[in-house]
């Protein structure tokens, strides 16, 4: 569950290092995104001379969570680390390469 306010690894070779987030997108009173859900989060660290600078507001897609989801069929998926990728306007990802755990 990521929540404003959570930070968030980045999952892909874009320069940003960590997210936190400021604002689920969809309904405008949710409260919490899981797995696939856009968010709209603050880079709070990033590689230096990169294209992506502190302080800059982007979208992403949840990719991780430590809070665990539960398929119909039993499976339950979990992660050790909350994670986004960085996404544009038309959700197309900045980066080409994923970095999966």
């Amino acid at each position: 569950m990521i929540q404003p306010q959570t930070y968030l690894n980045v999952a892909d070779n874009s320069g940003a290092r960590e997210l936190m987030c400021i604002r689920i997108i969809g309904a405008s009173n949710r409260r919490y995104a899981y797995i696939g859900d856009i968010v709209v989060a603050v880079i709070k660290k990033a590689v230096p001379n990169s294209s992506l600078e502190r302080s800059e507001v982007i979208r992403a897609v949840i990719v991780r969570t430590c809070k665990e989801l539960k398929r119909s069929n039993g499976i339950i998926i979990k992660y050790d680390d909350n994670a986004a990728v960085l996404i544009d306007k038309e959700g197309n990802p900045k980066e080409l390469e994923f970095f999966p755990q």
